[in-house]
């Protein structure tokens, strides 16, 4: 299973009868795989990377890191799923550190993820105060290098 988990992960476009020639498990095999990650959401979705800049729409980007008291018998997982159901959150992780959750937050300006995280993110009872970090430029995204090649740039050394 772990071997059509990890073909789909680096190319959610293969078929199941690419998948079946690149790992020798019968095709049949692959799309009952496939079917029964799906039922059970260890496959959640199928994702393409886009460099948005380069299609010509630019979003603005902000990590930011959340203090919050925890609740009694829950933890932080009630503050975080009122945090994951804003549509600006991409992405909300528990996190090790000074600050107990990093929230990835997505905007159309600067001004948009700032009223959010001071219109909407802050005033929340449990949230203590927050950190707003601007994403400046993305090299590389979910394993995708972004910008520049793949190719080394650093000039030979000679003795």
């Amino acid at each position: 299973m772990k071997q059509v988990l990890k073909a789909l992960e680096g190319d959610a476009r293969l078929t199941p009868e690419q998948i079946s020639t690149m790992t020798g498990i019968p095709a049949d095999e692959v799309k009952e795989i496939i079917k029964k990650a799906e039922e059970d959401r260890t496959i959640l979705k199928y994702k393409t990377v886009i460099n948005w800049a380069r299609a010509g729409d630019e979003q603005v980007w902000a990590l930011v890191e959340v203090k919050v008291t925890p609740q009694r018998n829950v933890g932080f997982d009630a503050i975080a799923e009122r945090i994951y159901r804003f549509p600006e959150a991409r992405s909300v992780y528990l996190a090790s550190g000074t600050y107990d959750l990093a929230v990835l937050v997505v905007g159309r300006t600067m001004q948009e993820v700032a009223i959010f995280v001071s219109e909407k993110l802050a005033p929340l009872e449990a949230v203590q105060g927050t950190v707003t970090h601007f994403i400046l430029k993305k090299y590389k995204e979910d394993g995708e290098i972004l910008e520049g090649s793949e190719g080394t740039k650093r000039l030979p050394v000679t003795p």
